[in-house]
């Protein structure tokens, strides 16, 4: 039996790749005569970096970059297979990790790092750029990226402004004069799932904000300053910011891609297995194995294990769904494409507990054998 297993990381605990290595061990250890393959997935968020990375032969770039809060930190892109394009995830510059409780604040959070991190992509030579948005600390229109892309933004005393959500309402002018060329003619690529526009009570701000460490005050100024942000863009460059789809991503991320950088916001999970060719792997595969964390109805609107189940549909490859934890949604799980669902904890446990890495580990490796010997069965006595 050809089996083919592609969870996405299971954010806290595993990867993607050692998600899948610690289910193969599983099966293997039923029936050495299971061809097990191994493909790591994502959705845009955690994990697109390795996922593409892995899939595609290419390599991972470590560098230091502004975090943040303005500090130095750590970050990791890659360079896929075809050495022209890189791929990025946000939230190694400014991600909600990155943080702790008490730092969380968004009127002083800044996305700098995520342009520094485009630059050091496209100094290696690399055209074509992939965002992963997610997780994301900050909520300042991604002026900070734009800042350190070569942007300039001025308030009424003709200074340039600083960085952070708190900045935007001093903005009167932007100047692209210092953009380079190789930004200029750069294709960026952006895995975005949310529609949310940038400003008003389902914008960045009130709908994303409360969860980077805004109080109601804060959630407040932070929509005011999108919304004169969005104005000042309107009128000087007749970019309606505001209304762009996937304008209200990651603090406003979405906004300055597609409206600075004419950015194309892709699904998610669509852009992550077509770069990955995920289809041309199901060729002579019997079974899929995907998961993640936890299966709900979130599951249902464009993550990766539901992207999986249907492709796999198309070609009568039937999907089974590991998770941490289940909660079905509307529409069903299965109405979504998966044959079934299993969660991999054993009983009730502390979370915490749950989430350690060698028990899950654990975990994924106990709940293949018993597919595994499930299948045995079948092929025994078909």
């Amino acid at each position: 039996m050809n089996i083919l297993v592609a969870m996405d990381s299971l954010k806290g605990s595993l990867s993607s790749n050692e998600a899948n290595m610690a289910i193969a061990v599983g099966f293997l250890k039923v029936n050495s005569k299971f061809n097990i393959q191994t493909v790591p997935v994502a959705d845009g968020g955690e994990g697109t970096v390795e996922a593409l990375v892995y899939s595609t032969n290419g390599r991972f770039i470590d560098t230091d970059v502004t975090g943040p809060l303005g500090e130095p930190v750590s970050a990791r892109f890659g360079i896929l297979g075809d050495q022209t394009t890189a791929v990025v995830e946000i939230a190694e510059a400014c991600g909600l990790p990155l943080l702790t409780d008490i730092q969380r604040n968004p009127l002083f959070t800044t996305t700098y790092g995520v342009g520094e991190l485009i630059m050091e992509a496209i100094k290696k030579g690399c055209s074509e750029i992939i965002i992963g948005l997610g997780g994301s600390a900050t909520n300042d229109a991604g002026i900070g990226m734009l800042q350190a892309l070569g942007y300039q933004f001025y308030n009424k005393a003709g200074a340039r402004v600083g960085l952070g959500g708190v900045e935007l309402k001093n903005i009167t002018r932007v100047d692209g004069c210092n953009v380079s060329e190789q930004v200029k003619r750069a294709k960026f690529r952006v895995a975005c799932d949310v529609n949310n526009p940038l400003y008003g009570m389902n914008g960045a701000a009130y709908i994303y904000g409360p969860q980077k460490g805004a109080t109601p005050d804060i959630v407040k100024e932070l929509d005011e300053g999108l919304e004169h942000f969005a104005n000042i863009v309107n009128k000087q460059f007749g970019i309606d910011l505001q209304n762009l789809p996937g304008a209200g991503a990651a603090g406003g991320l979405g906004a300055a891609f597609a409206g600075f950088l004419q950015a194309e916001l892709e699904s998610g999970v669509g852009l992550i297995l077509n770069l990955a060719r995920f289809e041309n792997k199901l060729q002579g595969v019997d079974l899929v194995i995907t998961g993640e964390g936890k299966l709900d109805g979130q599951t249902t609107m464009g993550k990766a294990p539901v992207g999986i189940a249907i492709l796999c549909r198309k070609h009568g490859i039937p999907v089974i769904a590991l998770a941490g934890d289940v909660s079905d949604g509307n529409p069903s799980l299965h109405e979504s494409g998966l044959a079934a669902y299993f969660s991999i904890v054993d009983g009730p446990v502390d979370l915490k507990f749950a989430m350690k890495p060698e028990v899950t580990r654990s975990n994924l490796r106990r709940i293949a054998e018993q597919i595994g010997r499930v299948l045995t069965l079948e092929l025994t006595y078909k």
